[in-house]
């Protein structure tokens, strides 16, 4: 932000700076050169005048000698032409052919009548020069023309020279502008990145420090102001009904634990068409303690820290297809992985367990007798970042589109599915995903059923420590 309201200032001084100065240059040009055209034509008058005399006298020694003079004192050349354009006398007099000056268009010019005073600038001898020509005797018929000519280069390097003042005090205006620009930027800028660096720190789930609000325009002043006690606010919130959460959930459990305990032992008490209900609220009783400690590992995932650490998949995959292949086995389903050993995720403590666990209930629990749900990992390239996916397919039922995309709200479960669940699973499983800087996603499994995909950044290295085998659990 800094850099681009350094250049915006900038730009706005360069371009009044060239507004102001190449006018101002270009009239400086146009005097100068007037300034020296009419000096010049005033030695030249003066001069005319002197010759006037000496050549009524008819001193011709006279006139060459104020030729001389004024060619020396001028640092230029002068001649001298009588009424016919013939040369009288000149400084360098090799320079001129006969009759070249009478066919000479100032020399004409002034002859003829037709301008008492005729200016130009030409080349003479590889050299620019400014020249005036004036006629001698101007009251009456002209009895000669004097030409004086000096070099340009005078006049030039005094143009020049002012160009480049101009040019040294644009760059010291600029310099001054920009020192300026910078500490009004620094000044503008520093709410901005107080906000940046406070909305960073919320993002990170720590609450930001006020925000400095002593500097700055007023307006970013106020919505730094706003920003902190937003934030404030929205931490509040957020810490508040995550203890809610937590605190509820552990007050919930002892209570349960004794209505469970009561309901049990009510069962030598219960005969009949009464042990029947007592099953039903032994059962219920079971999904609300499930529902409470899933309430517990969501709000620990939500309160977890974002840092990553290596974990070894593979090892973590093989310990959790172990400990779920007793049930696998009870249903008589059979619970397979398979993928590369060594293979290291990038995830936040304890989430590849937890996800793991989530996505195995959820297929077993709806995966028939006598069909497998397999749990497979590879590496694969997307948008030319390597990534981890992990899946884990059943042979269940499987969902529709507007299924798949639900069945991660929280407590959503599908129509016609067994009410032993709490709907927290999936919610939990994208969370941790999420967390750990992956993504979790429901597909369509290729025969029937659904894939389960999370996917995860992989962590280089050996795997930290060995793991078991991957086991098929018939």
């Amino acid at each position: 932000m800094i850099r681009r309201l350094l250049l915006t200032y900038l730009s706005f001084a360069l371009l009044i700076l060239v507004a102001l100065e190449v006018p101002l240059g270009y009239v400086y040009h146009r005097g100068e050169e007037q300034h020296a055209f009419g000096l010049l034509e005033h030695d030249a008058e003066v001069l005319a005048a002197f010759v006037d005399t000496a050549l009524r006298e008819d001193d011709r020694m006279r006139v060459d000698m104020l030729a001389h003079e004024s060619a020396q004192r001028l640092g230029g050349h002068v001649d001298i032409v009588d009424a016919r354009g013939e040369l009288v006398t000149s400084t360098h007099p090799g320079k001129h052919p006969p009759g070249s000056l009478a066919t000479a268009r100032d020399i004409r010019t002034v002859l003829g009548g037709n301008g008492r005073i005729s200016t130009r600038t030409a080349e003479s001898g590889g050299e620019s020069v400014m020249s005036v020509a004036v006629p001698i005797h101007p009251g009456d018929a002209a009895q000669g023309a004097i030409r004086v000519s000096v070099p340009v280069a005078p006049l030039t390097n005094r143009i020049h020279q002012f160009w480049l003042i101009l040019a040294g005090a644009g760059i010291a205006v600029l310099t001054t502008a920009g020192l300026v620009a910078v500490a009004l930027a620094r000044w503008i800028s520093r709410p901005v990145r107080e906000l940046e660096r406070a909305t960073r720190r919320l993002a990170d789930g720590t609450l930001p420090t006020p925000v400095a609000t002593t500097s700055g325009p007023p307006e970013l002043r106020r919505l730094a102001a706003t920003f902190h006690a937003t934030a404030v606010r929205l931490q509040r919130l957020i810490a508040s009904q995550r203890a809610f959460v937590g605190h509820a959930s552990h007050q919930l459990k002892t209570p349960l634990a004794a209505l469970r305990l009561r309901l049990e032992n009510l069962e030598h008490d219960v005969g009949g068409d009464g042990d029947r209900n007592l099953r039903a609220a032994l059962t219920e009783t079971d999904r609300l303690a499930q529902l409470v400690e899933s309430l517990l590992a969501l709000a620990r995932s939500e309160r977890a820290g974002t840092v990553r650490e290596p974990v070894d998949l593979a090892g973590v995959i093989a310990e959790r297809t172990f400990h779920w292949s007793p049930l696998a086995t009870g249903q008589a389903v059979r619970l397979t992985a398979d993928g590369p050993t060594g293979t290291r995720v990038h995830a936040v403590p304890g989430a590849v367990e937890q996800i793991l666990d989530n996505l195995l209930a959820n297929a077993l629990r709806v995966a028939p007798a006598g069909s497998a749900v397999a749990v497979t990992w590879r590496t694969v390239e997307v948008d030319g970042v390597s990534r981890v996916e992990l899946h884990v397919v059943d042979s269940g039922p499987g969902l529709s589109a507007e299924q798949r995309v639900r069945a991660f709200d929280p407590f959503w479960r599908a129509p016609g599915a067994a009410k032993d669940g709490t709907g927290l699973g999936l919610s939990l499983v994208r969370t941790l995903a999420e967390a750990s800087g992956g993504t979790a996603d429901l597909r369509p499994a290729p025969a029937r059923g659904i894939d389960a995909v999370v996917v995860l950044d992989p962590a280089g290295g050996p795997a930290a420590a060995p793991h078991r085998e991957p086991v098929a659990a018939a």
